[in-house]
């Protein structure tokens, strides 16, 4: 692994001698390299960021996963942004399809969540107006946290009482049907969520970059071509105008580039 940007004297550092692709960083130095930001004077307010891989024409998937587009370093990556968030927010429709499991307790972040005041996995809260889910997944049958899910008051209630039993906990964040995203981001932070961590997919992702919530984007960029008709990272709707981030770092390994990008 190595840093290509913000260059410092001590940049070259991260490269071992004799290999141009650099050591393997330790989660330590990954979890420094993406810390969230520090709580503001008036206290820790909410801040989501986004983490996805894009090929280099734009696919955030390949056959539906992302996965065959990914790399061992990239897996590091989201299992440190893992291990630093309160809570991973995910669309229904990826849940479907990666077929997600609840968050994990990992040894060696305990000892920091702990120190943050946080429990020993991020919460998994599923964004899904319909809450057409299968509750006997382990998502909802063995998470070390109830799994949330994110819906609008006019969820079904045979759906809603389906999704308690289950042990869920059902968390209204908009009106009639819809999600409302700046409603979901309070509410999430109400419950003490403040580190926000999105994995997608490109439908809530497009509904978080027209809403304005984004607060960074943590953007894997593959070198690999897919063409095809794959989705990009962020559908939806559109925005009247682009919004702009701006680079805050960015690090490279076999080929890989791992950038982060903050709301200007």
């Amino acid at each position: 692994m190595r840093r290509l940007f913000p260059v410092t004297d001590v940049t070259d550092e991260t490269a071992a001698p004799g290999g141009e692709d650099g050591r393997e960083w330790s989660l330590a130095e990954l979890a420094a390299a993406y810390a969230y930001p520090g709580p503001a004077s008036g206290g820790r307010e909410p801040w989501l960021r986004a983490n996805m891989v894009s090929t280099l024409d734009g696919a955030a998937q390949h056959d539906g996963r992302s996965q065959p587009i990914s790399c061992p370093a990239d897996m590091r990556i989201f299992g440190t942004l893992r291990a630093l968030a309160d809570v991973v927010v995910v669309g229904a429709q990826t849940v479907r399809q990666e077929g997600y499991r609840p968050a994990r307790a990992r040894a060696e972040f305990a000892a920091a969540r702990e120190a943050a005041g946080q429990g020993p996995a991020p919460v998994i809260a599923v964004v899904t107006a319909s809450l057409d889910l299968d509750f006997s997944l382990p998502l909802f049958t063995s998470p070390l946290a109830p799994t949330l899910l994110l819906t609008g008051a006019g969820a079904a209630p045979d759906r809603v009482a389906a999704a308690e039993e289950a042990g869920a906990r059902v968390i209204t964040a908009g009106e009639g049907g819809a999600v409302d995203p700046a409603r979901a981001v309070r509410a999430l932070a109400d419950l003490g969520h403040t580190r926000l961590l999105t994995e997608g997919g490109p439908r809530l992702l497009g509904q978080l970059v027209a809403s304005g919530v984004l607060d960074e984007l943590c953007l894997t960029v593959s070198p690999m071509l897919a063409a095809g008709d794959a989705q990009r990272i962020a559908g939806g709707p559109s925005v009247t105008l682009p919004r702009r981030f701006t680079l805050k770092s960015m690090l490279e390994e076999d080929g890989f580039l791992f950038t982060r990008y903050q709301r200007s």
